[in-house]
């Protein structure tokens, strides 16, 4: 099969085996604690560690686009931008 296409580069692969690593990782913790353990944030609404887990990819994806818009293709601080709001979201929404 010809995946040419999809523009298979080894940061392409790498973004898709973390989001995988990372759904893989919440599965086991729900496994092992279920119920995500509900609680109301800063957002004053119930958020499980599923929904922590959306919001803090659906927030990264938007500061990687701003991040290209407005800075360039050296991501790496994007990154580190990502990875703050993300531990943010876990703790505080």
């Amino acid at each position: 099969m010809d995946l040419s296409w999809m523009a298979w580069t080894q940061p392409t692969a790498i973004f898709f085996a973390v989001i995988a690593s990372l759904l893989i990782v919440m599965s086991v913790w729900e496994y092992f604690s279920p119920g995500g353990a509900p609680r109301v944030g800063i957002l004053r609404f119930e958020t499980t560690r599923g929904d922590r887990l959306f919001v803090s990819l659906l927030g990264s994806a938007f500061i990687s686009m701003a991040w290209l818009a407005l800075v360039g293709l050296n991501l790496w601080w994007g990154l580190a931008a990502c990875v703050v709001f993300a531990v943010l979201v876990f703790l505080f929404v």
